[in-house]
């Protein structure tokens, strides 16, 4: 392979070692074992300085390269940290050492192609989120494992109030770790604004409590406790550190589904300089919510969609579920639209994938988000939209007829005969030109009836328009006949 980069260092990490193999100054290749000590580390990239590297790769084995990477960061021209799945080595021939060398071969070659690296400061703020995001799922197992102590000692508590963590909820589990049994002085204890019915509450209390359950139940309770103040703790850190990137999160939290805790993690997994995925597809491709790649002899096999960062994803996916069910926003419409075609999980990913390629464009142009709405897939193509609903109409047996929209009719401004009656006396100045007016007035002569007919008159009925019969018909753009099989006028009340 042609050399492309002169000075370079490869190197092998594992969790007690690292082997490095460097191309030394005076000419030539070296490998050496140095321990992965913070002390060992800064020999090692003391020797390599002196040998003048200036590009360094090494691989990412969990996480044991980042202590490599604090000690090297802002010493050398370019550091990679490149995926093992990139740069395997023949089959047979593997050793730390020929890892080593086989990482340095293809860095000169300029084959490797790093992961994404964010900068310290965004570094330090993924640690605490993921953190947080650990005990709120601990804290979701302990919940469940009150609900299953509940259970087990027949307390049916979760089957009359909404939240087992609520106030009423946490009075009646504090006075059933303190001993007390009786159904009927705990069912006191929840208070008026519980919806279920005191004998309710009563009869859902009735259970068998022996003092090592009460001892459970008390230890559940105390381990909530102790996670929702760690929680807060590390809220307040994380905001603390968020301070600097108020507008970034801001433009975050537009997206509808988005909330602080979510927007807080998916900029420490992503970072402030977007200019690192050149478009949307690119970032869509890396965030892992894109369709995958699998041709063969001309024949496109599966497309699975690939492993993205898992911390992201994760964030991604609290995003679509809260996004699917806001009503009036383009991502609702988008997941009622493909869940009974594709089904719960494509549906999401493609909420995810709207999500992430939104980020992008309002990272990069520094705008908030424009939601399209709800009817955007109506509007689109309204005349498609139309000839489905004539289609379902037809399947069910029924002739539709499609006629143009008609104005909404102006009623002409009429002179009730009361109108001279209604008139108030005005002052003497207006007088008489309003007994001229009642002068001219002219009352209604009603027609001579038939004798073989009613006498009574009955004032003539004008015909009734379409916006009469159908209110909204101006606002629509057609109005639909719909004539049954059997022939009959459908009756208009």
């Amino acid at each position: 392979m042609n050399t492309v980069i002169e000075h370079r260092a490869g190197l092998d990490v594992h969790k007690a070692s690292v082997m490095a193999t460097a191309s030394m100054a005076q000419g030539g290749d070296e490998t050496r074992t140095y321990p992965t000590m913070a002390s060992s580390l800064i020999v090692l990239r003391d020797w390599l300085l002196e040998q003048g590297i200036t590009h360094v790769a090494l691989e990412a084995t969990g996480v044991y390269w980042k202590p490599i990477w604090a000690v090297f960061e802002g010493h050398f021209k370019q550091m990679l940290l490149v995926n093992p799945r990139h740069m395997k080595n023949v089959p047979g021939r593997k050793t730390d050492v020929k890892d080593s060398q086989w990482i340095h071969q293809l860095l000169g070659a300029g084959l490797l192609q790093g992961s994404f690296v964010p900068t310290k400061e965004i570094r330090d703020l993924r640690e605490p989120t993921r953190y947080r995001k650990a005990l709120i799922g601990e804290k979701t197992r302990t919940v469940n494992r009150l609900h299953k102590a509940l259970e087990h000692v027949g307390i049916k508590l979760d089957c009359v109030v909404s939240d087992i963590q609520g106030k009423a909820a946490r009075r009646i589990l504090d006075a059933i770790v303190q001993g007390m049994t009786d159904p009927e002085k705990l069912s006191r204890l929840g208070g008026k604004r519980l919806r279920a019915t005191p004998q309710e509450l009563c009869n859902a209390l009735d259970g068998y409590v022996e003092p090592m359950h009460s001892k459970m139940i008390g230890s559940i309770l105390m381990h909530i406790d102790a996670l929702n103040q760690e929680i807060k703790e590390f809220d307040d850190m994380i905001e603390k550190q968020t301070d600097p990137y108020e507008s970034y999160l801001k433009l975050i939290r537009s997206v509808p589904g988005v909330g602080e805790r979510t927007a807080q993690n998916i900029l420490a997994e992503i970072g402030t300089d977007i200019s690192r995925w050149p478009t949307a597809k690119h970032f869509a491709s890396w965030a892992g919510v894109c369709p995958g790649n699998h041709e063969s002899a001309g024949k496109t096999r599966s497309g699975k969609t690939r492993r993205g960062p898992k911390h992201l994803n994760n964030a991604l996916h609290d995003a679509a579920m809260a996004a699917s069910v806001q009503k009036g926003t383009y991502l609702y419409a988008q997941y009622r639209r493909l869940l009974p075609k594709k089904g719960h999980k494509r549906a999401l990913g493609a909420v995810k994938h709207s999500i992430v390629v939104s980020l992008w464009y309002m990272l990069t142009n520094g705008e908030m988000y424009v939601d399209l709405g709800e009817d955007y897939f109506r509007k689109r193509d309204p005349e498609r939209l139309t000839r489905h609903l004539v289609a379902q109409l037809e399947l069910l047996g029924h002739k539709v007829i499609l006629e143009p929209a008609q104005p909404e009719p102006t009623e002409p401004e009429s002179v009730q005969p009361e109108l001279a009656q209604s008139v108030q006396p005005e002052p003497e100045s207006v007088q008489p030109e309003l007994e001229s007016v009642q002068q001219e007035t002219v009352q209604p002569e009603w027609p001579e009836w038939p004798e073989s007919e009613s006498k009574t008159p009955e004032p003539a009925h004008p015909k009734p328009e379409l916006a009469d019969l159908v209110p909204n018909a101006h606002q629509s753009r057609s109005t639909v006949h719909v004539l049954q099989t059997t022939g009959r006028v459908p009756h208009t009340q």
